[in-house]
């Protein structure tokens, strides 16, 4: 992931932006801690002090900077004018693979960071960042819904995108080919579950249960 330069006299933002990478980087020795920020700052060139307030020393706050720079590298690696020579279910696919490319690296970072995410009382925060992303990668695949399928969309590519995660970590195979796998299939259901909206669509006679849909995303039948 390419590391977003300084400038001579940087906001917290800019500075939240700069550390982010350089903290994943980290915390798959340190965990997501105040020595990850330590290791981070002094690589960046930044006061400790300066990198601790940056983050609140709050664990949660240092992943959602590291996922909102994920979502950053995603756009410059994949802008929409690229996405839009593909087909649907191509867009979708490389945006999601692409992410798992980014990630790669920081595999033990990311296991530790679904861990904290998971935690309680960051159940809310994960939510709304998980959504940002879905949201912002189907922004780039070119959706403009603004009616129930806005929010469908979101919600089924959350899920896809989660469960794809869960299977990634403990990917031991070359070029994670079983993450990838698991990929496409959940994008196949996707797929068809959009297909069946739209003939419902047609027909104005039929109203899918989303919430039995989603839960087969999640947790899919072996």
């Amino acid at each position: 992931m390419s590391i977003s330069p300084l400038p001579a006299d940087p906001t917290l933002d800019e500075i939240r932006t700069a550390l982010a990478p350089l903290i994943a980087r980290n915390a798959g020795f340190d965990g997501w801690s105040d020595a990850a920020v330590h290791a981070a700052a002094d690589e960046a060139g930044v006061d400790r002090d300066v990198a601790k307030l940056a983050f609140k020393d709050n664990a949660i706050d240092m992943i959602d900077a590291w996922i909102d720079s994920i979502d950053l590298e995603l756009a410059h690696r994949l802008p929409a004018e690229k996405l839009a020579a593909m087909k649907i279910r191509d867009r979708i696919t490389a945006l999601l693979a692409t992410r798992l490319e980014i990630m790669a690296p920081d595999r033990e970072s990311l296991r530790r960071a679904m861990a904290i995410m998971a935690m309680p009382q960051n159940l809310v925060r994960s939510a709304k960042i998980g959504w940002r992303s879905a949201d912002r990668m189907w922004r780039l695949a070119g959706d403009t819904a603004s009616d129930f399928n806005h929010y469908t969309k979101r919600m089924t590519l959350s899920a896809v995108y989660a469960s794809t995660l869960s299977v990634f970590v403990n990917d031991d195979s070359d070029n994670f080919a079983d993450a990838r796998a698991f990929l496409d299939r959940r994008i196949d259901n996707v797929m068809q579950f959009e297909k069946v909206k739209f003939q419902a669509k047609q027909r104005q006679d039929y109203v899918p249960s989303l919430s039995r849909f989603i839960g087969r995303l999640r947790y899919p039948a072996r």
